[in-house]
């Protein structure tokens, strides 16, 4: 394929989604048989089987199983990547420049500036052997170089160098989509161990001090909240896993209000509706029990009389429906709003670090459309409703 032909496809390439590009070479075969339509729709597919591996960052096995890929949107004899520190792949004819890829790549490197490398340079005593200049393309994050692409061959055309400063900047997109995935996935694990954190002493005391009001009265209702207390802590403090499913998160819950209503006794009623449908279905890590643990700590903890909590899933086709209410003092709905904003005057101390929290992560993982839903006013209760799809792409247990 002749490099010049990959450079309008790969500008266009870099801004298209996914199903948009999977809908496109569906089509192949459908528009058109010309040279040009072919040539098109193989560029296409190549950068497609070339974008999953770079997507994982800028490492050795990432390399290797693009660099193949990335050597026929080029059409050169040999590819090499690098990043800041090392070679990360040498494909193609000539290998036994392999050792001095990195050495070529080092001004690059340094500065930033694309280089063309000639015999001089990229000097080989074998006549058979097709690399004889480089053409060495910086590869950029955030503006700051993390590694080089050089193309090498027996010719260094402006159309060759025009071509390898496309693939380079195509490279750069997967790379930063890369980093934007490690920041989210960073993210999620630092707003988990938030929510971890609101785990407070306060109930963990109150936990403990229940459990051993019953040792000398009770000795095997002690022994058994004992253990809903370990595996309510253990699940909530694992560290595998973004997702979990709707059945192990209200099991989590389950012992949550279990080890509650040991304290609370006939103050607290709580009633399940669960649809049997809706339990395999994969949400958040930890994106229910901050909404019990807020009804129950600021709903029913400073009313009088009987408190009483209600947990529904309901399976609605394509998505479940989710909600968690209580009838206690409620919540002004403008403070609800600021916390849900994250004003830190209103977050801190309040549990609106959970709601919040919760709201983001939905929002995150699902859009904007998925936050959570809020019902409530002073003396009147709250209603806290989640609707999340069945399925979606990248959230699985």
């Amino acid at each position: 394929m002749e490099p010049l032909l990959a450079v309008p496809v790969l500008l266009v390439l870099a801004g298209v989604p996914a199903v948009v590009l999977w809908r496109v070479l569906r089509g192949r075969r459908e528009l058109g048989t010309s040279p040009a339509e072919r040539a098109t729709f193989e560029t296409l597919h190549t950068a497609s089987l070339a974008a999953p591996p770079l997507r994982a960052g800028l490492t050795a096995a990432g390399a290797l199983k693009a660099s193949r890929y990335l050597r026929e949107l080029l059409g050169s004899p040999a590819i090499a990547i690098t990043n800041r520190e090392e070679l990360l792949v040498y494909d193609g004819a000539g290998d036994h420049h392999a050792k001095n890829a990195f050495a070529h790549a080092a001004a690059t490197l340094r500065d930033g500036r694309i280089q063309v490398l000639g015999p001089d340079v990229v000097w080989c005593l074998s006549p058979e052997c097709p690399v004889r200049y480089a053409v060495v393309v910086p590869l950029t994050t955030d503006d700051r170089v993390v590694g080089s692409l050089a193309a090498y061959g027996d010719h260094a055309s402006a159309g060759l160098v025009r071509a390898t400063g496309e693939v380079a900047a195509w490279v750069d997109s997967q790379l930063e989509l890369a980093e934007l995935d490690r920041s989210r996935t960073l993210l999620m694990e630092a707003e988990v161990r938030a929510l971890r954190a609101q785990i407070s002493p306060h109930f963990i005391y109150n936990s403990l001090t229940t459990i051993a009001s019953y040792v000398r009265t009770d000795p095997e209702r002690a022994r058994e909240l004992l253990l809903d207390f370990a595996d309510f802590t253990r699940y909530s403090f694992r560290r595998h896993g973004e997702f979990t499913t709707l059945a192990e998160e209200l099991r989590s819950i389950d012992r949550y209000l279990t080890l509650e209503r040991a304290r609370f006794g006939d103050q607290l009623r709580v009633t399940l509706r669960i649809a049997p449908e809706v339990l395999p279905v994969a949400v958040p890590f930890l994106c229910l029990q901050p909404l019990v643990e807020n009804a129950l700590r600021h709903g029913l903890e400073s009313k009088d009389g009987v408190g009483r909590i209600a947990i529904t899933a309901e399976d609605a086709g394509a998505e479940c429906l989710i909600s968690v209410e209580d009838d206690g003092i409620g919540m002004d709905p403008e403070r609800l709003r600021r916390i849900l904003s994250g004003d830190p005057d209103e977050r801190s101390g309040t549990g609106g670090v959970g709601l919040a929290n919760v709201d983001e992560r939905l929002r995150q993982v699902y859009g904007d459309e998925y936050g959570l839903v809020v019902e409530t006013a002073v003396g009147a209760g709250a209603k806290v409703s989640v609707r999340l799809p069945k399925y979606r792409p990248g959230v699985s247990v």
